[in-house]
């Protein structure tokens, strides 16, 4: 346990190496697993993931130190964190409540999606493509699960349900023991799906568009467009923004710096990314199938790819088992948030928190998984559906906003102030912040943060 002040105390991790993959499993999720490999293959491939990698250093790292040392230094969940550390009379605390709305926004949607990976593990184990012999064939499988208010509340309600009682269970018991043993499983079979997807016939044309820049693919589709593309990415793929990040550094020790940890989340975080790509496009190219697909990508094109491929039952079902393990340790990530802040905000047992945000939860996902059948006409942002309605708001103003205001708050000094963000960040061991980032943070960062939030939109 983790002491404030001598007076009061906080759960903390187990072991350095429960922080890091907690931490890595939040930030890893449907984005890394789903949108980088569409998103490289409509951008031209090598040179978007080069310039992902850059603007991952240069804007992601930044403001996840920020997230985690407002957690850190203020032992609280993020209301609490903003009000341990803002100065008398101000009201930063107010964007905590923002962050907790946007998380309970975010699990509105991405428990349906989670659900999604589940239903697919599940179809391709128990042989629901045998027989499916064509893209037109997988398709109708979607829409089938689409259109079924059974399965799309049936999978939703096991995720809500799996996740509410891993995080019951407490932060060492639960979370860390069920996120290592998820995250273990998860990159063993990256790399066992990445090394089968290499040694396909034909997969070298897939390594090469995947891994080398080439200014001519990036001429055709644009190179601002390219460049837009990977900073919006980089700075989607943490989740920053919303809080989700903060918790986990209320629970960390003072061992380590803060700019050594980012890193190491950030490698995780891009290690899977670029392991997906690995998969998908050897695949993609040893079976003459576009790798720009777009979100039809994970379940339209790729069972697609496994029903023509020798074992591809088995090779389908690990798949989807390696998807659920990323999207799930999203969901008990956030679902720790959200209960956490509970917990500190109203006083609330562990117990207590569980069950009411499980009701909550639970009823708030309802709309979601009914939008593409019984609430189907439903259209609200700019004739988006339900789903793309609530991505909308937390993807393109909740994130880039928020992380604007941790980056003020860290850096400036109405609020805490770019010295004690500083001190806190370079307490332990590890990588050191330079001082003269300060200017970098105040002034360019900023701007970045802002031509994402445009670009999105």
């Amino acid at each position: 346990m983790q002491e404030n002040g001598g007076q009061t105390k906080r759960e903390g991790f187990r072991s350095r190496l429960g922080f890091l993959l907690v931490s890595a499993g939040c930030a890893i999720g449907i984005g890394n697993v789903w949108k980088f490999p569409y998103v490289a293959g409509q951008n031209g491939g090598g040179l978007f993931v080069l310039l992902y990698l850059v603007f991952l250093v240069i804007m992601g790292a930044p403001i996840l130190t920020m997230e985690l040392a407002v957690g850190r230094a203020g032992r609280k969940s993020v209301v609490g964190g903003y009000k341990a550390l803002e100065k008398e009379g101000t009201k930063w605390h107010l964007h905590g409540w923002v962050c907790m709305a946007g998380c309970y926004l975010l699990m509105m949607y991405y428990s349906t999606v989670s659900g999604w990976m589940l239903n697919y593990a599940v179809k391709f184990a128990i042989g629901s493509f045998n027989g499916v012999t064509d893209s037109a064939g997988v398709g109708q499988v979607f829409e089938e699960m689409l259109s079924s208010p059974v399965q799309m509340l049936g999978f939703m309600a096991v995720t809500v349900v799996g996740g509410i009682l891993v995080c019951s269970m407490g932060l060492q018991n639960g979370i860390e023991r069920i996120t290592k043993i998820m995250m273990t499983g998860l990159l063993v079979l990256i790399i066992l799906l990445a090394v089968h997807s290499i040694t396909l016939p034909g997969a070298g044309d897939g390594l090469r568009f995947y891994l080398l820049p080439s200014p001519e693919r990036a001429a055709e589709t644009g190179i601002l467009r390219v460049i837009a593309a990977a900073m919006n990415q980089s700075f989607f793929t943490l989740s920053l923004g919303i809080g989700a990040m903060e918790i986990f550094g209320s629970y960390m020790s003072r061992d380590n710096t803060l700019g050594g940890e980012a890193v190491r989340i950030c490698g995780l975080d891009t290690f899977v990314a670029i392991m997906s790509g690995l998969i998908i496009f050897p695949a993609c190219f040893s079976y003459n199938v576009q790798p720009d697909a777009g979100p039809s990508l994970i379940f339209v094109t790729l069972p697609s790819v496994f029903i023509h491929m020798p074992g591809g039952r088995i090779w389908g079902t690990l798949f989807f088992v390696f998807m659920t393990f990323a999207s799930f340790s999203t969901i008990i990530a956030v679902f720790e948030n959200l209960i956490a802040g509970a917990m500190d905000n109203f006083g609330w047992s562990r117990k207590k928190s569980s069950l009411i945000n499980f009701a909550v939860l639970l009823i708030a996902s309802i709309p979601c998984a009914l939008g593409y059948n019984l609430w189907s006409g439903v259209k609200l942002i700019g004739g988006r559906d339900i789903l793309d309605s609530e991505d909308f708001i937390v993807s393109n103003i909740l994130l880039p906003l928020g992380s604007l205001v941790f980056l003020f708050f860290c850096v400036t000094k109405w609020g805490w102030g770019f010295k004690n963000y500083l001190d806190e960040a370079n307490t332990g061991d590890g990588i050191k912040l330079p001082a003269w980032l300060g200017g970098y943070f105040k002034f360019v960062l900023p701007v970045l943060i802002l031509a994402v939030f445009v670009l999105g939109l």
